[in-house]
């Protein structure tokens, strides 16, 4: 069972729609990645899985739990989501580790003190525990809004936006981290505006604009392309590959064989091959392309 499902989910406020008809499912271990313009119903949608809204038309199970008009989710589901937000509230006269202990204990996190710690040194915020909230730098801020997400050791974890204000050494902690979370099985939903962010970690890509306009897999390494020094009908190799394109002196092969095998067997067909580059697919291609035809739709 996927660990989201989500069936046609659509919101309104004061009448007017913030998302309609988002339909899709992220497996258990998934990073899940979310694009979309501003005010595309990214956070909208966020925020009906983790159930602080109740869908206007829809349904979604989340970590086993039902979410329909009228049923936003309860206590079981804020038990097994940890959400991110853009703006998340901590009380500024209390210090970094009272704020995380206390929203802990909100969650009923086994051994809170130890969890809180534990994730204090994860994020280097430790020498920083005694510190009022207030005084913090907007990137310790951020950082401790992630652990805020995690200190109940979720199933699913949606993140809208977890690397804003961070700086490259702390973006490159929390792009680790999201790789380790989903390797121990976690969930996870990413919103962010950054491509690469999602290139880097999702296997697959939902494209809003309104409503859902496509899902995109990212196929890394799946890809190659092979420079040729003149045209060439590559007959010989399209059994060694799962797909061929031909674009003048370019081949572009998913590869079935290995790729050292299909260079070989091209070369002894007669072609002279000038270079052979791992070609990633494009998420920024795709994002364009599905934005223009809902656009134009």
């Amino acid at each position: 069972m996927a660990a989201i499902e989500a069936h046609g989910l659509s919101k309104s406020f004061g009448g007017r729609p913030a998302c309609r008809d988002v339909s899709f499912a992220a497996e258990r271990g998934e990073v899940f990645g979310f694009l979309g313009p501003n005010g595309a119903g990214k956070t909208t949608t966020l925020r009906m899985l983790a159930g602080l809204y109740a869908p206007d038309a829809g349904s979604a199970r989340v970590a086993g739990c039902e979410i329909s008009p009228g049923r936003p989710g309860g206590a079981e589901l804020r038990a097994r989501v940890g959400l991110l937000t853009e703006s998340p509230g901590f009380y500024d006269r209390l210090t970094t580790r009272e704020n995380l202990v206390y929203f802990a204990e909100l969650q009923r996190a086994p051994q809170p003190g130890r969890r809180c710690d534990a994730l204090l040194d994860r994020f280097a915020l430790r020498e920083h525990a005694d510190r009022p909230f207030a005084e913090l730098s907007r990137g310790m801020k951020q950082k401790l809004a992630i652990a805020r997400a995690l200190v109940h050791d979720p199933e699913v974890i949606l993140l809208d936006e977890p690397t804003v204000g961070l700086d490259p050494e702390a973006t490159r902690e929390v792009r680790g981290l999201i790789a380790d979370l989903a390797a121990g099985n976690a969930t996870i939903v990413l919103c962010t505006h950054h491509l690469d962010e999602v290139e880097r970690l999702c296997s697959r890509a939902a494209f809003i604009a309104g409503r859902l306009v496509g899902i995109h897999e990212i196929r890394r390494g799946n890809l190659v392309r092979i420079e040729l020094a003149e045209p060439f009908q590559p007959d010989a190799v399209r059994g060694l590959c799962r797909s061929l394109r031909v674009s003048g002196t370019t081949l572009f092969i998913e590869p079935l064989a290995e790729v050292p095998e299909i260079v070989a067997a091209l070369v002894r067909a007669g072609a002279r091959v000038a270079g052979v580059t791992p070609q990633q697919d494009r998420l920024e291609d795709a994002w364009l392309q599905l934005l223009a035809e809902a656009r134009a739709a």
